[in-house]
């Protein structure tokens, strides 16, 4: 069995989209009439690599397990905030074996390299996982009507 490896999306744009059917099903209660076409949009404008906003993907014999991404914004109305760890996903046969926690170390030590000093992000229900990774809650808020924990962390500490 091959190691998982994490990619810039941009080196392995064509792992993308077997990504998209799990992507469309984790989030259908909260963002409703999801498509193929705009999650394809959206994956094409996170192949950057020194540029927000910038997408990995985390993969394994040409299979991908996972994605995270760095980005400017990424919180509905806190423009204030920023930059963000954002879509943190990892298909269910991937999970509980250290795939998010790695995405987010590669996101952090990006950010890092390029001077930012502090992240953010938002979550329904991973506060556990986070903080487990070193982020701390910052603050509530409300997200597609729900409640969410906005958390950060200071890069570099």
């Amino acid at each position: 069995m091959a190691t998982m490896q994490i990619s810039f999306l941009v080196d392995r744009p064509e792992l993308a989209s077997g990504l998209i059917p799990g992507l469309i099903e984790h989030w259908r209660d909260i963002v409703p009439g999801q498509t193929r076409a705009a999650r394809e949009r959206r994956f094409r404008e996170h192949m950057n690599r020194d540029v927000l906003p910038i997408a990995w993907i985390a993969h394994q014999d040409g299979v991908a397990a996972g994605t995270a991404s760095l980005r400017s914004h990424d919180l509905e109305g806190r423009l204030d905030l920023g930059p963000w760890l954002g879509g943190v996903y990892v298909d269910p046969p991937f999970r509980r074996q250290g795939i998010a926690a790695a995405l987010c170390r590669v996101v952090e030590e990006k950010a890092h390299a390029m001077g930012i000093t502090r992240l953010y992000l938002f979550t329904l229900d991973q506060q556990s996982l986070y903080a487990r990774l070193g982020w701390e809650k910052f603050e509530g808020a409300i997200w597609q009507g729900r409640a969410c924990d906005i958390m950060s962390k200071i890069l570099g500490a």
